[in-house]
């Protein structure tokens, strides 16, 4: 079977179950453990032939193929497998209609636009180890960004004073503020990981085609420290706790995927 056939497979999955997830959010089911279930019985094996689909892209003969698309597709699975995960355990289920179809998009594009970036040589076991320190962080803080989106919509409804709404579609905000904050516990974690494991095994972090990724990675690592002490210390919650976060996930995003996008298929530098 080609990887052509394994990946269409995946995203017909991706996109059914994008479809059943936004119909059981319109009519509002309540059957959370049937629907686990079928989240599950779709889900998984997408995300199994998204993995073979990456396999073969990223690890070639010459080492760590991380090139704008590959990397685009790899973040995005890695994000839906995390969530898909912790629907076990937390109300992380409406993520998923959010990031689904971008996970469907990014593996069309990985399919239908090759790209090339050999970051790591086979065998360089630091720099690997950093890569998948920062691809982590990158997935956790993806997931945060998304709850804060659905924390500024809860707001919204109200707002407008519609929480019946907000309660029939929503967990309390108190449980999903309480989510966001675990959760962006976890990605700054990784993310220190990965900045410091990228000062131990980077050549030059700050040579000319990482400095602007280095500096806005920095800068959002020091946004996230904020927004987290500004939880602990003053009990920040609400619109600032959502802002706070939408501005890191924002520069991190910008320093990583904005960097690639720009040396890559724009500057054409692999």
């Amino acid at each position: 079977m080609s990887l052509i056939i394994i990946g269409i497979l995946a995203i017909t999955l991706y996109l059914l179950t994008t479809g059943w997830l936004g119909y059981r959010f319109i009519t509002i089911d309540n059957s959370p453990r049937l629907m686990d279930a079928k989240l599950f019985i779709l889900c998984i094996p997408a995300l199994i032939f998204h993995g073979i689909v990456l396999y073969q892209s990223i690890f070639t003969d010459a080492g760590l193929n991380m090139g704008f698309y590959n990397a685009l597709s790899l973040v995005s699975w890695a994000v839906t497998l995390v969530i898909i995960l912790t629907t076990i355990i937390k109300p992380t289920i409406n993520l998923a209609i959010i990031f689904l179809p971008v996970t469907a998009i990014a593996l069309i594009l990985e399919i239908a636009v090759p790209s090339q970036r050999i970051v790591s040589e086979t065998g360089n076991f630091g720099l690997d180890i950093h890569i998948i320190l920062s691809i982590g962080a990158y997935s956790i803080l993806t997931i945060a960004a998304l709850q804060a989106v659905i924390l500024a919509i809860q707001e919204h409804f109200l707002r407008i004073k519609h929480p019946v709404t907000s309660m029939r579609l929503f967990p309390p905000m108190q449980i999903m503020e309480d989510l966001l904050v675990q959760i962006l516990w976890v990605g700054f974690f990784l993310l220190s990981l990965g900045l410091a494991t990228g000062l131990m095994f980077v050549n030059d972090v700050f040579a000319q085609d990482l400095s602007h990724k280095t500096v806005l990675t920095i800068l959002a690592w020091s946004f996230y420290a904020i927004v987290l002490f500004g939880r602990w210390s003053w009990g920040w919650r609400g619109k600032k706790l959502v802002r706070w976060t939408l501005t890191g996930f924002a520069l991190l995003a910008l320093g990583y995927f904005g960097s690639k996008l720009v040396y890559e298929l724009i500057l054409q530098r692999v």
